[in-house]
């Protein structure tokens, strides 16, 4: 799911292709006299770009990104709207109409750049480009078919608990990530509504690996499907919690306390990053969009007003969206 709405379906399938010898086309560029040495490499490569790739996985991507985002927002947002008490993580409060087609807008629109990448990245692969991945189980050794899912999932993790801490540094959130902050309250349609060049930097990360390290390609592709799907999850500002096989994944409350109190909570499928870091949401602690580093600020050294504007944000938290249904915080 999660795979097909950033294109990166296009380029596991252009991958395959490439594994099967007979199917990989032999493309001849002809050099121009008026091109570089650079130029006639960069039309090898990237043969088939626009319109072929480009436009199948900016299509399908659309239809996942506008799918999946209008199936929950008609189910809950629409259809629950009357009793948001028993699913919304913060039922009090609601995007605007004007803050919920910015998100589709901006969301799109990056949506749409990283459809590019994955497009530019399945025309190198068929075009002879070099990739790690590979298509036969056990090619590397037993010790390493049972070892690379733990090392990708829990390096990439750590490596963007990071980057997302580094983006709440003050230049950086104000210049790049505050804009993922305008939805207090996310949707689904808020999991891409990011500046293209953080949305970029991120990609980058989890497509890295596919270049990196031998990985077996219906593993990876499994992979990414579960870090997209909790993607599109804990933004959606919906009460699911994590099932019983998960204990390294927060529950959907973990990041909508971020997106409610700005600079905490970095991590996004393994808690256990915040809580070595202490930057993991504290009871005695209040947050907001100015208390940066992730500590927060001492409630025995918040003023009276701080103090009562905190309290009501914890009262706009649904205790149904904790464990034990409480809210812990209170």
């Amino acid at each position: 799911m999660g795979i097909t709405m950033r294109g990166d379906w296009l380029l596991f399938l252009a991958h395959y292709w490439r594994s099967q010898e007979d199917f990989v086309p032999n493309h001849k560029v002809s050099s121009s006299k008026n091109n570089t040495e650079l130029a006639d490499w960069m039309e090898e490569r990237f043969q088939g770009f626009w319109p072929t790739y480009f436009l199948a996985a900016t299509a399908v991507s659309y239809l996942f990104f506008f799918g999946i985002g209008g199936y929950l927002h008609l189910t809950y947002y629409v259809g629950k709207k009357d009793s948001p008490h028993e699913w919304k993580c913060q039922p009090n409060k609601w995007l605007s109409s004007k803050e919920e087609i910015h998100e589709i807008i901006v969301g799109w629109f990056s949506l749409t750049i990283g459809s590019a990448l994955s497009a530019a990245l399945a025309t190198w692969v068929m075009n002879g480009g070099y990739t790690s991945i590979y298509y036969d189980f056990g090619k590397h050794g037993l010790l390493w078919s049972l070892l690379e899912l733990p090392i990708v999932f829990v390096t990439t993790d750590y490596v963007t608990y990071w980057l997302h801490r580094i983006y709440h540094m003050p230049f950086l959130y104000k210049h790049f990530h505050k804009l993922h902050h305008t939805y207090k309250q996310p949707t689904a349609f808020s999991v891409t509504a990011i500046h293209p060049v953080e949305f970029l930097n991120i990609q980058c990360v989890y497509i890295a690996p596919m270049f990196l390290m031998p990985i077996y390609a219906p593993l990876y592709c499994g992979y990414l499907m579960y870090i997209y799907y909790h993607g599109i999850i804990d933004h959606s500002g919906i009460a699911f919690k994590r099932l019983w096989f998960q204990p390294w994944q927060p529950d959907c409350i973990f990041h909508d306390n971020h997106h409610q109190y700005f600079h905490v909570n970095f991590g996004f499928n393994v808690e256990l990053w915040d809580e070595i870091h202490g930057t993991a949401r504290q009871k005695d602690r209040i947050y907001r969009e100015d208390i940066f580093w992730g500590k927060g600020k001492e409630v025995a050294n918040a003023t009276r007003d701080e103090l009562e504007a905190d309290i009501g944000e914890r009262k706009d938290e649904n205790p149904l969206a904790y464990d034990s249904n409480k809210n812990k915080y209170l």
